[in-house]
C-alpha cells in the first residue's frame, strides 16, 4: 500500500488500516458521489493487503456481473478453470472456499459499485448478508463495500431490512477536498498557482479529485478552466449530464430539481421547487431531494427562528452552478479563449459572488475556527425578511447562532483585493443588523462577520459595523 499518494483523507486512512490491523471482522461502507476519489483512497490504503476485488458493470445484467466476478476470482487465485456461478449464492460458496486456504490472517474483499453489482431480482444482497452472517464474521475478513450512488448505498445497505441490518461496522462518507486538501492535491502536481487561483478554480469545478487531476502543470488555472470546460473536445464540458445519468435512475428530475435550485441564489422551498419543476410534491420528490443532497450536490438547511417544513435547499455543488451559469448557455462552436474573455462581463462577477458564498457555505467549520467559536455549540441557519411599512426586505445567506449569547451575521464578498467598503453599503450592513435584532427580537448580541478574500480596506474604520474579518488564509485552516 502506498497511503503517501493519497491526499488529505487522514481520519479515513486511519480507519482502513486500523480495519487492517483489527483482530475481528470488519464490514466498511464507503459512499461519496462520483469522481471523488473513493476507489483510489481504497486501492491506495489496501494496496496488495486486497485478497479479492470486484467492480460492478454499469447496466450489465446478473449474468454479466457473475461471469465478472468469475474472471476475478481466477485473476486473484491464478486458477484458469473456475467455472461460472449460476447464481450468487453458488459464487459466495466459491469465495468462501478460496478464502479459506489464506489461513487465519486478515482476508480483504472489495466490491466496488455495489449498486451496480445488485441487480434486479438477483438476490445478491441477501446473498452478501448470508455470507457476512455465515461465514465472513467468524473469519477475519475485512469487508468494504463502495457506491457512488449516496443514497442507494444507505437506504440499501446502512438501512438494510434484511439479512445486512445492523452488519456495518464503520462508515465512511467521503466528500470532496476542502480548499486545503485542493491546494495540497494541487502541489503534489505541480501546479504553481496562489490562494485566490485556487478558490477561483474550486468555485468553477469543485474539490473533486478527478477533476483536479486533469489539470496541466504547463498551463494557468483559468487557462485550464478553458481547456476542460469550454473548449470543443473539453472533458467537463459534457460531464454535467454524464454525472447526473450515471447516479440517478430516472435522472431527468433530478436535474430538474438543481436547475430550479440553480435559477435562485437564496434557495428554494419545497413547495417552490414543485412550482419551478412542475414534479408532484409526492414522496418521489422526497426521495430524489434526499438522493441530491446525500450525494452532496444539494443543502437543505432551516431559516432561521423556523421549524423543518419551512427548511430551503441549496444548489452547493459547485460545478453545476458553474455548468449551468456560464457553460450551458453558449454557444462555444469554434470560440477560443471563452473563460478567459468571460473575466470582464457582468455575469461572471454575479456568479462569482454566489460561487464565493457557496464555497464559504462549505467551509463553515474553518469559518467557525476561525470565530474562535469551534469548541462552543453553535448553529448555522439563513434568514430572509420580505420587508413591511418598517423595515427594508433583507436576505442573509449565512447566521451563526451561538451558545455564548453571541449572533453572527455574515456577509461573503469574492474580491481581487482588499474589499472597500462604500458608505452606502456600510449604511446598508448596520441597517441589516438592526433589522434583524428588531424583528427577531433577539436579546443575543449582534456582530456582522465579513468573508472576503484578502482583507477590508480601513478595516479599523469601519469596526462599528463588521466586527469580525475572516479571510482567505482561514479558509485554507485545518480543522
Amino acid at each position: 500500500m502506498n497511503t503517501n499518494l493519497v491526499i488529505g483523507r487522514k481520519e479515513q486512512t486511519i480507519l482502513l488500516k486500523e480495519a487492517l490491523k483489527s483482530p475481528k471482522s470488519d464490514f466498511i461502507v464507503v459512499y461519496g458521489r462520483r469522481r471523488v476519489g473513493k476507489t483510489y483512497l481504497i486501492k491506495n490504503t489496501l494496496g496488495k493487503r486486497i485478497d479479492f476485488e470486484m467492480t460492478g458493470i454499469q447496466k450489465g445484467d446478473t449474468q454479466d456481473q457473475l461471469e465478472n466476478f468469475i474472471e476475478k476470482l481466477s485473476e486473484f487465485s491464478g486458477t484458469e478453470d473456475l467455472v461460472k456461478p449460476t447464481n450468487w449464492m453458488k459464487a459466495f460458496s466459491i469465495l468462501k472456499r478460496y478464502l479459506s486456504k489464506k489461513g487465519s490472517k486478515k482476508k480483504v474483499l472489495f466490491l466496488d459499485e455495489l449498486p451496480w453489482i445488485d441487480t434486479h431480482k438477483s438476490k445478491f444482497l441477501g446473498m452478501l448478508g448470508h455470507f457476512w452472517n455465515d461465514w465472513a464474521i467468524y473469519n477475519n475478513v475485512m469487508l468494504v463495500v463502495c457506491g457512488s450512488a449516496a443514497s442507494w448505498m444507505i437506504k440499501n445497505v446502512l438501512n438494510n431490512k434484511g439479512g445486512l441490518h445492523n452488519r456495518a461496522t464503520q462508515y465512511i462518507p467521503l466528500q470532496p477536498f476542502t480548499l486545503l486538501e485542493t491546494e495540497q492535491f494541487l502541489k503534489s502536481k505541480k501546479i504553481k498557482t496562489n490562494r485566490y487561483q485556487v478558490v477561483q478554480l474550486y468555485m468553477a469545478i469543485g474539490g473533486i479529485p478527478y477533476y483536479l487531476d486533469l489539470l496541466k502543470p504547463t498551463q494557468s488555472i483559468p487557462q485550464n478552466i478553458d481547456r476542460l470546460c469550454f473548449d470543443a473536445n473539453g472533458f467537463l464540458r459534457d460531464e454535467f449530464d454524464r454525472l447526473y445519468k450515471s447516479l440517478f435512475d430516472k435522472a431527468d428530475s433530478h436535474i430538474a430539481v438543481v436547475k430550479a435550485l440553480a435559477s435562485k441564489w437564496k434557495g428554494l422551498t419545497r413547495k417552490e421547487i414543485v412550482a419551478a419543476t412542475g414534479l408532484s410534491n409526492a414522496g418521489s420528490l422526497t426521495r430524489i431531494l434526499d438522493e441530491l443532497e446525500k450525494s452532496a450536490f444539494i443543502q437543505s438547511y432551516y431559516p432561521f427562528g423556523k421549524k423543518k417544513k419551512g427548511s430551503l435547499f441549496r444548489l452547493t455543488d459547485n460545478f453545476s452552478l458553474f455548468y449551468l451559469k456560464l457553460i450551458a448557455k453558449r454557444n462555444l462552436r469554434n470560440q477560443k479563449n471563452v473563460f478567459l474573455k468571460i473575466f470582464t462581463n457582468p455575469e461572471y462577477r454575479v456568479w462569482s459572488g454566489y460561487a464565493f458564498e457557496n464555497t464559504c457555505l462549505i467551509h463553515q467549520r474553518q469559518i467557525a475556527k476561525a470565530l474562535g467559536i469551534a469548541a462552543i455549540f453553535h448553529e448555522f441557519s439563513s434568514y430572509q425578511f420580505l420587508g413591511n411599512d418598517t423595515y427594508n426586505g433583507m436576505q442573509i445567506d449565512l447566521l451563526i447562532d451561538r451558545a455564548d449569547g453571541v449572533i453572527n451575521l455574515c456577509e461573503m464578498k469574492f474580491a481581487n483585493a482588499d474589499y472597500k467598503l462604500i458608505p452606502s453599503y456600510k449604511k446598508n450592513l448596520q441597517e441589516r443588523a438592526d433589522t434583524f435584532a428588531s424583528i427577531t427580537k433577539s436579546r443575543k448580541s449582534i456582530l456582522t462577520t465579513l468573508v472576503t478574500t484578502y482583507g477590508l480596506t480601513n478595516a479599523e474604520k469601519h469596526l462599528d459595523v463588521i466586527q469580525n474579518l475572516i479571510t482567505l488564509d482561514e479558509l485554507f485552516a485545518k480543522v
